[in-house]
């Protein structure tokens, strides 16, 4: 059964920024009253991702940033002739625009030391993150 589509709108300070959106979702799963399901994340920018991991060390956004930059650096791609971003498009496209997390008994099933994070390869920009509240 579908839920309601929730957005969640974020404005990065940086170039390169990873953003903790976890709480916004787990707000959006309490007000969903859904029990058993499954919570869909998804941006649709082509430049973003959503990605799940630790965020207790923020040194850990910090490497995955410097990983991609020295794997995909910047000014060496074809699209960077359009809008000079051809780096922040392939960097969204390794990680992906979306994530899916089991709820149960109402909450969402993340590990310990899980978050959930939007990943904005092209910013300072306005971001919105859609979720989606699904009930088994």
């Amino acid at each position: 059964m579908m839920g309601e589509m929730e957005t969640i709108t974020i404005t990065t300070n940086k170039s390169q920024q990873i953003v903790d959106i976890t709480e916004h979702v787990k707000e959006i799963v309490h007000k969903s009253d859904v029990k058993e399901g499954i919570c869909y994340i998804y941006t649709a920018h082509a430049t973003c991702a959503v990605m799940i991991n630790e965020n207790w060390d923020p040194n850990i956004m910090l490497d995955i940033i410097d990983l991609l930059n020295d794997t995909i650096p910047r000014g060496k791609w074809r699209h960077d002739k359009v809008d000079d971003n051809g780096a922040a498009h392939i960097k969204a496209s390794i990680i992906g625009p979306s994530e899916i997390v089991p709820v149960r008994e109402g909450s969402l099933m993340l590990g310990k030391w899980q978050d959930i994070m939007l990943a904005d390869f092209d910013g300072p920009k306005k971001r919105e993150i859609f979720v989606d509240v699904l009930k088994k």
